[in-house]
């Protein structure tokens, strides 16, 4: 995938070089640009302790540009504060330290979670709670999720929390469940896997009314010699997307999410999940770049570039970020 320019820049560089475009219009779209290019993600991520926090964040996001610091409220300071351009992560310790830390943790998290923004809306638009998938005690993040986050997320709570379930590779006892030489699970693995999708979605649910959406994946992990090889990592960022308010899905086509393309190659292949999450953050840039414009058919053109732009935002595209374009292209405005 290699760097990618910032999107908004691309954009801007795309409409000063249409033409076909009267002035209005021009302007209408450079202040969509700009009420874009305002915006913040503000995403959570929190787990029992040794679920894969680091190792999910160092997979998923380009944090060699991050800055990083703490939680600005000094009763939240245990919360790590990840800047990605406009991309913010803030990484909360979960339940599993202790009576007394877990109270104090639960607290942050609760203050964190009821904290709103300069226009009054929620700070975090989506919590990503992961599970340990190698241990079958599931108390404590049953607790984290059913009597912590889901009361302070309010009615939003089915689209503002996605729950993965990180450690595939080692939820069953034995090595031969595991294939190492194609970085996936074995059959007999995949079945245990998907039913434990299903429990854990079953026992929300009759605990709070509030169904989720859980995906298991592979963070992989990096030990002197070794390479990181998550699995399921597209299809953990197609949830993050696909749970995050369209308006704001256009901030994952800048330099945020890693930039390695070995990051993304192995999925279970149930769905194109690349292609899935550059097409949902195109429809982003398109739908809210052209709000309120007079534009008809032509937006395709006007902003080519950035499609291509977009088609670099995660690895592994068939034909290329190019054909890409020109395939969504033609399928959105054909």
């Amino acid at each position: 995938m290699g760097q990618h320019e910032n999107i908004f820049k691309t954009m801007e560089d795309d409409l000063h070089n249409a033409n076909d475009l009267d002035d209005a219009t021009k302007k209408k779209i450079f202040e969509n640009i700009l009420s874009l290019k305002t915006q913040e993600l503000n995403i959570m991520i929190t787990g029992a302790t040794g679920c894969g926090k680091s190792s999910t964040i160092n997979a998923l996001f380009n944090t060699d540009v991050a800055k990083v610091g703490v939680g600005v409220d000094p009763e939240t300071m245990d919360i790590t504060k990840y800047e990605l351009n406009s991309l913010v992560l803030w990484d909360s310790p979960g339940l599993g330290d202790g009576k007394q830390k877990d109270n104090q943790h639960a607290k942050n998290i609760i203050n964190k979670l009821n904290e709103l923004d300069g226009k009054g809306n929620s700070l975090i638009d989506l919590v990503l709670v992961i599970l340990d998938g190698s241990t079958r005690d599931l108390g404590t993040s049953y607790e984290l999720i059913n009597n912590v986050i889901i009361p302070s997320l309010g009615e939003d709570a089915s689209k503002r929390i996605l729950v993965a379930i990180n450690q595939a590779d080692v939820a069953m006892k034995g090595r031969n469940n595991w294939d190492f030489e194609e970085n996936k699970p074995t059959e007999k693995l995949e079945k245990f896997l998907c039913d434990k999708v299903v429990s854990v979605k079953n026992r929300v649910h009759e605990a709070t009314g509030v169904k989720v959406e859980p995906v298991f994946y592979a963070a992989g992990y990096k030990e002197e010699g070794e390479n990181q090889r998550p699995y399921n990592l597209s299809k953990l960022l197609y949830f993050i997307v696909k749970h995050t308010p369209n308006r704001k899905r256009v901030l994952f086509a800048n330099d945020n999410v890693s930039n390695d393309d070995e990051m993304w190659k192995d999925n279970d292949d149930i769905k194109e999940y690349n292609n899935e999450i550059k097409e949902s953050v195109w429809e982003s840039v398109k739908e809210h770049a052209s709000e309120g414009a007079e534009i008809g058919a032509d937006i395709g053109t006007i902003f080519g570039k950035t499609g291509e732009a977009v088609g670099k935002v995660v690895g592994g595209a068939i034909g290329g970020a190019i054909a890409l374009g020109k395939k969504i292209f033609s399928g959105i405005f054909g």
